[in-house]
């Protein structure tokens, strides 16, 4: 992790450490504000912008030490600031909250070689799983339409994609009601959110899980099939549930609608950055591509789709217990368990 400057787009200040003859770590201002890294919990990255990468690399490096400095998001806020000032203090150099020279030596010192594994943020998601249970019934879940209002999305053969987005999550809504899990749409049908503000809804509601749901579209009107998306860096750095959560929604949409499977990706999108619950985003088919345009104006094939995200969503809390092979499990299915667990 070497020394740079932040991108005053990304809504963080700046890590600045100088050349020679330089005095070293040097506050600026940014529209008044203070900044080494400048606390931006409230502040997002306009236009989806990435964060960072070296705060990526520092709220990483401060976890593995034992700091906590909570989701690896690329966002200096209130929590990354306290782990950082908590370790300048146990390391015995000016508790400042600034990344500076010194600070740096000591984090390359005390990271090499790294202490990998633990990831206790990730850790605690699935524990929070498994604390859960088994049933469905009391869990919330965000589900997020792609688009609305005056963005329609990708339009193409006659559809829409957030039509599509909005239907699929009001049959998703209904089924998840019908376990007893309470699930709330992040969008009116006449309303376009930014990521940021889908993410705080999810945040305010204290969501156990985010589903996003959207269609995708290619140049070529050969690119089809389904993928799954969650947080990852690439580096090693993952939400656990993230991708356990995106592997069965994949599984369970590609087996039972035949759609090709496109596998699941890891991404800094800042709807995975900005939500404190484990979330996944969901691309189902190509509205360019004839046949999975005329699959997803199917409202039966709609209905294929929500079934088998619920299922992926009662797969992940079942943590192997009483689980069946991916696309026997039925709706059904689902609300017999439910019922037995309640006895």
């Amino acid at each position: 992790m070497g020394p740079v400057r932040g991108d005053r787009r990304s809504g963080v200040g700046s890590l600045y450490a100088g050349g020679p003859g330089d005095a070293g770590v040097r506050r600026r201002q940014h529209d008044g504000v203070r900044s080494g890294f400048r606390t931006a919990s409230a502040v997002g990255p306009p236009g989806g912008r990435p964060p960072p990468p070296h705060v990526f690399t520092l709220q990483e490096r401060l976890t593995e030490l034992g700091f906590d400095a909570g989701r690896p998001d690329g966002y200096f806020g209130p929590q990354t600031e306290r782990a950082l000032r908590t370790f300048q203090r146990d390391m015995r150099l000016t508790s400042d909250g600034i990344c500076g020279p010194a600070t740096i030596r000591e984090l390359h010192r005390l990271s090499s070689p790294r202490a990998r594994g633990g990831r206790p943020v990730f850790l605690r998601e699935q524990e929070q799983v498994r604390q859960a249970g088994p049933r469905l019934r009391g869990k919330r879940i965000v589900i997020d339409p792609g688009h609305g209002g005056e963005d329609l999305g990708v339009v193409a053969g006659g559809l829409r994609e957030a039509d599509i987005a909005w239907d699929l999550a009001r049959r998703l809504e209904g089924r998840m009601q019908a376990t007893g899990m309470e699930a709330l749409i992040s969008r009116g049908p006449n309303h376009s959110p930014t990521d940021f503000e889908r993410a705080r809804f999810a945040n305010d509601a204290g969501a156990d899980l985010f589903l996003s749901l959207h269609s995708d579209s290619n140049p070529s009107p050969r690119a089809q099939g389904v993928a799954s998306f969650h947080f990852g860096t690439g580096n090693g750095t993952t939400s656990t549930v993230g991708e356990l959560l995106a592997g069965f929604i994949q599984r369970e949409v590609a087996a039972r609608t035949g759609l090709l499977d496109c596998r699941t990706h890891y991404k800094t999108w800042e709807i995975f950055t900005r939500t404190r619950c484990p979330a996944v985003r969901v691309e189902i088919g190509y509205l360019t591509n004839p046949d999975d345009a005329a699959r997803l104006g199917d409202p039966a094939f709609r209905d294929v789709v929500a079934e088998g995200i619920l299922i992926a969503v009662k797969r992940l809390y079942l943590l192997g217990e009483g689980d069946q092979p991916t696309g026997t499990f039925t709706f059904a299915d689902v609300l017999a368990h439910e019922l037995a667990k309640a006895e």
